[in-house]
């Protein structure tokens, strides 16, 4: 097997999406997000984060010094951004079940609840790199962890979250659809 540098990818850019649960995604790459699916707008220059891990337990025997069997206990993946786009549906994201009302025409408020509902959602995330577009929905998560909101002069505010996925009825946790060639299968 060779090396080959046209299969080195970047995140050039991109887009986070969210939805309520049982929303449709795009089932392809060309089609556009329905209104269901709302771009949560600029993040922070670090990007996203995206990470798959799996867990096993190992069954030993009294006749071997290796295990002699490995079990799946679990898989987990998430997605770790900061939105920098301060607006209703990435506040109310980052404080969940929390409300927006108009004070006045131009004062608004957030009610930020001391005993928030579980959330959950659907996320959709995609991203380029020229003419390679890559989409990854997660049809049932929640945000299960949220960063310091940082205020200072000299950078965004962001709000910093990570999305767990959750396994829905279906056997994927997510679906990841690339136009990528070198995902070609070998024949």
């Amino acid at each position: 097997m060779s090396n080959d540098a046209d299969n080195v990818r970047a995140a050039l850019n991109g887009s986070i999406f969210m939805a309520p649960k049982g929303s449709s995604a795009p089932a392809d790459l060309d089609s556009p997000w329905d209104a269901a699916w709302v771009d949560l707008g600029y993040m922070s220059d670090d990007g996203v984060s995206m990470e798959y891990s799996t867990d096993v337990e190992s069954i030993g025997a009294w006749q071997s010094l290796s295990p002699v069997r490995r079990i799946l206990t679990s898989v987990d993946m998430t997605l770790g951004f900061t939105a920098i786009e301060l607006k209703a549906r990435t506040i109310t994201a980052y404080f969940p079940s929390s409300t927006i009302t108009e004070v006045s025409g131009t004062v608004y408020r957030l009610d930020i609840p001391a005993a928030p509902a579980p959330a959950e959602f659907a996320f959709g995330l995609e991203w380029v790199d020229g003419d390679i577009k890559n989409r990854l929905v997660i049809p049932r998560g929640e945000i299960t962890d949220r960063g310091a909101i940082s205020l200072g002069r000299s950078k965004a505010v962001g709000l910093e979250m990570t999305v767990s996925a959750y396994a829905s009825s279906a056997p994927e946790i997510a679906t990841w659809l690339s136009n990528d060639p070198a995902w070609e299968l070998a024949a």
